[in-house]
């Protein structure tokens, strides 16, 4: 049974920040620790900061060689049930930490030379260079690590979705990283078929790491050791091809280097600017988060189906008695539309002092695509507002001036504006860009025929294009993310 089913949501998979896990078996993802590095918003920095923290506090033990501060860290950290991920057949039972493996990492981590030769720099390096770690244990560590944020996003989520919380629930081993030390208390949960729950952001799973030992030595290090078998005249690697050409396999060179991870360390300790590339080059290209096609297949769950989610939009009655179900439908299908570059919704989220409230609060995660693209410009927009009107009659000033009174320097100054039609939309499209130009706040009106646009080009973009098949007009597509019909109404509010 799903969370979704659980709780009775009323959602599926596609319209839900959080992944949809099954509440008493596992399901195959895991967190990555690297994609919280890459991730803009104030929830991730957080987490980065812990993880960042504890695993200092980790190699520095090592350098300095004290066991019982080492082990004070390792030891509390548990098998993680409450989150539902990993392989575990039948019940999730966790997938390994425990006293036993935590004292073997330990021994394994101290005698590694990777990390008194500064080769951990972070958590996911481990999983290049110390035994017995992979990603199932990687992703364990860091729930545990972050679990205090993990909380807070659990109480968000059930907070929106109307999720019964239990009081006085053991919040397990925090990690405090203003202090550097691990905390324990009482805090509101979960509880489902008896256990506490964290529900975990879909966009930081992925189903491996994005660094990984294989990928490191076949495409990193192995092109590197080609070449200085290459300089060395006494090389028995070095074959010779009938043009004259010397070269050397990399089948060869994985027969004679390949090995275990103390073997990746001796290899990198002397060749430290290949693994710094390797680390700036995956900076560079993060890795994506797992599309909805990807999540439902992860989680045993039907596949998205836009069309479905605006049908629902589009049925319900305008009217004030139908305002509540509108907006959630609402918000369901623009969750789906603008994942992952738009994550961590709100819905009726108070501002200032809560004497404000705006529909849906958005925190805008893009790097590419139209939400990027504001970004880049300039334009204020950590957040994304939205305001959702089903009224039988016209926008006026009142609920232009309502949306952008949201806006703020730090929140962010571009919104959504949700309707179902307008007899003057030239007029009100006119209102917007006026406001646009004297006060730089943009608000991007939608109404019924704009959603169905949008929910086109989203379905179009999926679709794949066989160049056999297509000519050059046709193939002009969008991608996922670009939202032509919003980059066209934005040019116009600054044009």
């Amino acid at each position: 049974m799903r969370v979704s089913e659980y709780y009775n949501l009323g959602r599926t998979q596609p319209t839900l920040d959080f992944v949809d896990v099954d509440v008493e078996t596992d399901t195959p993802v895991y967190i990555d620790p690297s994609t919280l590095k890459n991730l803009p918003d104030e929830w991730s920095s957080q987490c980065h900061k812990m993880l960042s923290t504890f695993f200092h506090s980790v190699v520095d033990a090592i350098n300095h060689g004290d066991p019982h501060r080492l082990r004070e860290l390792l030891v509390r950290l548990q098998e993680p049930n409450e989150t539902h991920f990993g392989l575990s057949k039948g019940k999730s039972r966790g997938r390994g930490l425990g006293p036993y493996f935590v004292q073997r990492i330990s021994k394994n981590l101290t005698v590694s030379k990777a990390a008194e030769t500064g080769l951990l720099e972070d958590l996911e390096d481990t999983a290049l260079f110390i035994e017995g770690i992979g990603k199932d244990i990687i992703s364990d560590v860091t729930t545990n690590i972050i679990r205090g944020m993990l909380i807070s996003y659990t109480q968000s989520m059930a907070s929106m979705y109307g999720m019964e919380l239990h009081e006085g629930i053991n919040s397990g081993l925090v990690w405090n990283p203003s202090v550097c030390e691990w905390e324990e208390g009482t805090t509101r949960m979960l509880v489902s078929l008896g256990n506490p729950l964290l529900l975990v952001p879909k966009v930081i799973v992925r189903h491996d790491l994005h660094l990984t030992k294989e990928d490191y030595f076949r495409n990193h290090l192995a092109p590197t050791l080609q070449d200085e078998e290459l300089d060395n005249p006494s090389s028995n690697l070095v074959q010779t091809a009938k043009s004259g050409r010397k070269f050397v396999t990399k089948v060869d060179v994985e027969l004679e280097y390949g090995g275990g991870k103390e073997k990746m360390v001796d290899l990198s300790v002397t060749r430290t600017q290949v693994f710094r590339s390797y680390k700036e080059e995956k900076r560079k290209k993060p890795s994506h988060p797992l599309n909805h096609d990807e999540l439902s297949q992860a989680t045993g769950t039907k596949p998205v189906n836009y069309r479905n989610l605006l049908k629902a939009v589009l049925d319900t009655p305008p009217g004030a008695e139908h305002a509540t179900e509108y907006h959630h439908r609402a918000h369901g299908v623009l969750s789906a539309i603008f994942y992952p570059w738009l994550t961590y919704p709100i819905v009726e989220h108070p501002l200032d002092q809560a004497r404000k409230r705006v529909d849906i609060t958005y925190t805008n995660n893009a790097t590419d695509g139209f939400f990027g693209w504001v970004t880049r410009q300039g334009h204020p927009s950590s957040h994304i507002f939205v305001e959702c009107k089903n009224y039988h009659s016209e926008l006026g000033n009142p609920e232009l001036d309502q949306l952008c009174g949201r806006f703020s320097p730090l929140r962010g100054k571009v919104g959504l504006l949700l309707c179902r039609s307008l007899a003057e939309k030239e007029r009100f499209l006119q209102r917007c860009r006026d406001t646009a130009l004297s006060r730089h706040e943009f608000v991007l009106l939608l109404d019924d025929d704009d959603l169905s646009s949008l929910v086109d080009e989203v379905v179009t973009s999926h679709v794949p294009v066989d160049p056999n098949e297509f000519d050059d007009e046709e193939q002009e597509r969008p991608y996922p993310g670009e939202f032509r019909l919003l980059f066209e109404r934005f040019r116009k509010l600054v044009s």
